[in-house]
């Protein structure tokens, strides 16, 4: 049995659910997003909310209903309210611009790391700070992480691209003797 899964998504106002043989599409103030589910759970939109059920006991459906319903939640809020992620750029000579339809970043590298920007986010920079939002949590939560793979905090000076929030654990240098 799945906690997530057996509560009822509540669906606010100006947005739109539809579910019909495991596709289910979100409209909203922001835009629309859909999304193929297999259909081995039932999706059910009455009442103002969207209520999943397993047609039949199985542990691989069990852990399945708890995801969708995730899923879906998260669709419901990515088009009213946009989902947003922030990473710092740390260390001398590092930094971010955005160019057109791309991240263009200097890392310390013998060249400008590039990378494109997926279809539906919006990137920001300003001084040693990246935002990146957008509808889709999966989108930007991948985009993010692909740009802070470039280049990863170090634990000495804490150079590199971190999260906003990421606490580096810092170790101590070589000691002179």
């Amino acid at each position: 049995m799945s906690r997530i899964g057996k509560k009822p998504i509540v669906i606010p106002e100006k947005t739109q659910v539809t579910a019909n043989a495991g596709t289910v599409a979100v409209k909203g103030p922001l835009g629309e997003l859909t999304r193929v589910f297999r259909t081995d759970i039932a999706i059910v939109v009455e009442n103002g909310t969207v209520v999943l059920k397993p047609t039949r006991k199985s542990l691989e459906l069990d852990a399945l209903w708890g995801t969708y319903s995730s899923h879906i939640a998260n669709m419901i809020e990515g088009v009213n309210k946009a989902f947003e992620k922030k990473l710092i750029v740390e260390g001398i000579g590092f930094k971010a611009d955005v160019k057109g339809k791309d991240l263009v970043m200097s890392l310390g590298f013998s060249h400008p790391v590039k990378l494109a920007i997926p279809e539906g986010l919006k990137v920001t920079t300003e001084k040693n700070t990246i935002t990146a939002s957008g509808m889709d949590i999966e989108k930007v939560g991948q985009f993010v992480a692909r740009v802070r793979a470039q280049k990863k905090p170090e634990p000495y000076k804490g150079k590199g691209i971190r999260y906003d929030k990421e606490v580096i654990r810092r170790k101590e240098g070589k000691k002179a003797a």
